[in-house]
């Protein structure tokens, strides 16, 4: 058995060699298994984000720069899409009915599906105050679930000018949310 050399897999990645994003794949898969398990807690979904963290990779093969930085490179494609998938489990409506039931006593129950909703429609309401670079960037951010670079490609500024905006945003509706009340507040930290 050979041994591994990663350079040379991962220039050769760079110049469209498939047999080395294979040799990648079978020596980082175990380690984004893991590291994705840990931080999900369930295997559930884990081999569909990591198959899309390798097609990730290959479409951007051209674009690594460094070999020296590709490990903390792919764990980062890896950890975005982690929240991602967090984010779309905590939209789900059944997840949040499970939170919901088990997360509070029976007797403090009180967040029904009409308060729910008039709640998630003035969140919207505050969401459409936002400048219109601003929504723009948290829409794409939380809606969509893009990074800071692809919204950053996508709309054509720098990451650190869509991270300005995100900052900005999130800051703006916490303090409008936290004018509805404590209920609104855990909604904005639990699905925002």
């Amino acid at each position: 058995m050979r041994k591994l050399n990663l350079s040379k897999e991962i220039t050769e990645l760079t110049q469209s060699n498939e047999s080395s994003l294979e040799v990648l794949f079978n020596y980082y898969y175990p380690r984004l298994y893991h590291f994705s398990k840990s931080f999900l807690k369930i295997e559930t979904g884990i081999d569909d984000i990591l198959q899309e963290v390798f097609l990730k990779v290959w479409q951007n093969r051209k674009k690594i720069t460094s070999v020296s930085t590709f490990n903390a490179y792919i764990f980062t494609i890896t950890k975005n899409l982690l929240l991602n998938e967090i984010r779309r489990r905590l939209n789900d409506e059944k997840i949040k009915n499970n939170i919901q039931k088990y997360s509070i006593a029976e007797e403090y129950r009180f967040f029904d599906d009409v308060e729910y909703n008039d709640l998630t429609e003035k969140i919207k309401n505050i969401v459409d105050e936002l400048p219109e670079r601003q929504k723009e960037v948290y829409n794409l951010s939380r809606e969509e679930g893009l990074t800071h670079k692809e919204i950053a490609d996508k709309l054509g500024i720098s990451p650190k000018t869509v991270e300005y905006h995100i900052t900005q945003s999130i800051s703006f509706l916490k303090k409008k949310i936290k004018e509805l009340g404590v209920v609104a507040l855990l909604y904005f930290y639990l699905f925002l």
